[in-house]
């Protein structure tokens, strides 16, 4: 359905539902797009989000975890200044447009009432967040600033008169004549050409709404009347698949595409965007640590082959000492003015060899030539083979980190970004390296039977835990040969149910969380050692056993505290 007129028409209806004569109690900035109002209505707290995401633009409710940044930005000081301790009076959509006007009321420096509108016009790239005195149709400050550079048609900037977005000239589906959709179901019986046709003809529609609507239209007897009785039933808040692709809508599929429901249009939101927000917001916020990631990788990996072609070369040592013997024994036979000399290898039933010669060098210097590249070829294998060991273990190390960024939420970002730091791959700003970092908690789930597990979600968080925080006699859980996360079963005795579900936990925080089985290892962390010198999250161990599991998301979001 995607954040149309019509899904914003059903939104702005629960949120007024729920959120109308509230208080502003709070008011944060998570990340450069996105503010969140809390909201005191009905005796509880809600977070309202207004995100000008030019993606994941949207209006809702939502009890996603977010942290604050340490220094506030200008608009949400501005937000704050404005905003703190008012009454939201009412929520209104522009016609079925994709804007909806947050009116408040405050109090200005005098105690008279001010009158204030936060507008969200939800457009893709071109996403906003506007705080407008309502009196003076002043813009107050803006969560994106658009010069007249940028638009000539309108200015959004603080202290410019507000003027609209350009309204489009379609008739708000609302208020439509039902002649007019009577005509137009007669002229284009056909599908797709009819939603296509709605779409044009009416405000707000996406794709997926118009062709909800054209199938809702052919459905029914009387379908004039069927037009507005499809649009009084916007109460519905589901998941459905819709050419094998997922999306969300508030109209009612049929069970057969219906992959979940939820009690509001929020919750579902909360569910459809949390995994797709925070993968851009770690893409986004986390875009330096990948850079240097990926530079590192791809400079171990071109060493690392650099490495085996001179160990592969090494593997013709043998021959440089015949070569060399040869030239010896049949010295006599050498001339200084040749470039080549075919002698019969007496290692290999006298064959002959052909062995290039360097006319600049005497006959018995030929052979000593021959017999250094030897001996630098076997001085050599020593050391390539344990620089390929080094390097190896140097991309084993990257690609670990690597897994955990894909698999990170943006809270991870600094535990990832100190490990860089304190393994020398990144440098830190000034003033971050003088702040101690403080690593975050590891994620926190209870098993069916109360038993508590814990998760370390990057290197970091995974030392912690499974050196300092896990007792000995506590359970440790692996994937077995791939990138993932320590898992802990605080229990000495976990029960099977226990061990299994920590064995999905484990699995699905790790490389293999895409996988049917998937083999973990686990054992008392008794039996862990971490080698002197060793990277961050590495560990040794011995005397495991294994468990094969299936990743369960579902039932991961139910044992998570």
């Amino acid at each position: 359905m995607a954040f149309d007129g019509l899904f914003i028409h059903a939104m702005v209806q629960e949120l007024n539902h729920t959120l109308q004569n509230g208080r502003v109690m709070r008011i944060s900035q998570p990340y450069p797009n996105e503010v969140i109002l809390t909201i005191r209505a009905q005796r509880k707290n809600y977070p309202l989000l207004l995100s000008a995401h030019p993606t994941y633009a949207r209006l809702q409710i939502t009890q996603q975890p977010f942290t604050n940044p340490p220094v506030p930005t200008n608009f949400t000081m501005m937000l704050r200044k404005y905003l703190e301790g008012a009454h939201l009076l009412t929520i209104e959509q522009v016609e079925n447009d994709r804007i909806v006007n947050l009116h408040f009321t405050s109090r200005n420096e005098l105690g008279d009432s001010l009158p204030l509108i936060l507008s969200i016009e939800i457009m893709g790239r071109h996403s906003n967040v506007i705080l407008i005195k309502q009196e003076e149709n002043k813009i107050i400050d803006t969560i994106k600033h658009v010069g007249i550079d940028q638009n000539r048609y309108r200015t959004l900037l603080p202290g410019a008169d507000y003027i609209p977005a350009p309204k489009q000239e379609k008739v708000n589906p609302f208020k439509a004549d039902l002649d007019k959709v009577e005509n137009l179901l007669k002229s284009f019986p056909n599908r797709e050409v009819l939603a296509q046709k709605l779409q044009i003809t009416y405000q707000g529609l996406a794709f997926n709404s118009a062709l909800y609507l054209a199938d809702y239209l052919h459905q029914h007897d009387n379908q004039a009347k069927a037009f507005p009785d499809a649009l009084a039933n916007l109460k519905h808040a589901q998941i459905v698949k819709l050419n094998q692709k997922l999306d969300f809508t508030a109209f009612n599929y049929p069970e057969t595409q219906v992959v979940a429901s939820f009690e509001s249009l929020s919750m579902l939101l909360d569910d459809f965007y949390r995994q797709k927000a925070d993968f851009d917001r770690v893409m986004q916020q986390g875009a330096k640590l990948i850079h240097t990631i990926k530079t590192n990788l791809s400079k171990n990996r071109k060493k690392l082959k650099k490495l085996d072609q001179e160990l592969a070369a090494t593997q013709n040592a043998e021959d440089y000492r015949i070569k060399g013997e040869l030239l010896t024994t049949y010295l006599h036979q050498v001339d200084r003015s040749m470039e080549q000399i075919e002698l019969p290898n007496y290692y290999a039933d006298n064959q002959p060899v052909k062995i290039a010669l360097s006319k600049q060098l005497t006959p018995s210097q030929n052979a000593q030539k021959y017999f250094k590249r030897y001996t630098k070829l076997k001085n050599a294998v020593a050391y390539i083979e344990e620089q390929s060991k080094k390097t190896r273990a140097e991309v084993a190390y990257l690609e670990n980190l690597q897994s955990q960024i894909e698999l990170a939420s943006p809270s991870d970002l600094p535990d990832i970004e100190a490990e860089l730091a304190q393994e020398g791959y990144l440098r830190l700003k000034k003033q971050k390296r003088q702040q101690k970092h403080k690593v975050a908690k590891p994620a926190q789930f209870k098993a069916s039977d109360g038993t508590f597990i814990s998760v370390g979600k990057n290197n970091l968080q995974n030392d912690r835990l499974s050196l300092k925080i896990a007792q000995k006699t506590d359970w440790w859980l692996h994937v077995k040969d791939l990138p993932g996360s320590h898992v802990i079963i605080h229990s000495d005795q976990p029960s099977e149910e226990t061990l299994i579900e920590a064995a999905k936990i484990a699995a699905y925080y790790s490389k293999a969380r895409a996988s049917a089985n998937v083999a973990v290892d686990y054992l008392q962390v008794k039996k862990l050692r971490k080698p002197n010198g060793a990277k961050p999250g590495y560990v040794i161990y011995e005397g495991q056993q294994t468990l094969y599991v299936t990743p369960d998301e579902k039932l991961i979001k139910q044992l998570q505290v």
